[in-house]
């Protein structure tokens, strides 16, 4: 089995409109995965982040934002702490924390990181992937 880490770049696709660019694919990987095609493996802070998208930018209601949660609870996605000192070393190289810690997992499980976000795409190159159309 094929395993990643996705960030919230992708994973908020999970939750949008599919004419949101990029939603396709984040769509098709979320169908990979709930065929057990494919393993997903997120930091705990994913949940927060997709939560904040949520209530702050797309304006979501607190029944939404409940919904959200059951629905996040339901993926039973793969959750995994990164090592500190790994998210140390990509903060240092100009990623956020919150960011540093997505390549700092992926990098310590020698998997992909599939991304959105072009700034973890310049600095990890070597570990993130942008989203692939099928």
């Amino acid at each position: 089995m094929n395993e990643v880490v996705v960030d919230a770049s992708v994973a908020a696709r999970w939750f949008e409109s599919s004419r949101v660019r990029g939603a396709p694919e984040a769509q098709a990987l979320l169908a990979d995965y709930e065929l057990g095609a494919l393993s997903v493996i997120v930091p705990p802070l994913l949940f927060f982040e997709l939560l904040n998208v949520a209530g702050r930018r797309w304006g979501w209601t607190e029944a939404a934002l409940l919904g959200l949660t059951t629905r996040l609870d339901a993926l039973r996605l793969d959750v995994v702490d990164p090592d500190l000192s790994r998210v140390a070393v990509w903060t240092a190289r100009g990623l956020t924390a919150y960011d540093a810690a997505y390549v700092a997992l992926a990098e310590e499980r020698a998997v992909p990181l599939v991304t959105d976000d072009q700034q973890m795409l310049a600095i990890a190159g070597a570990i993130a992937r942008p989203m692939k159309a099928r």
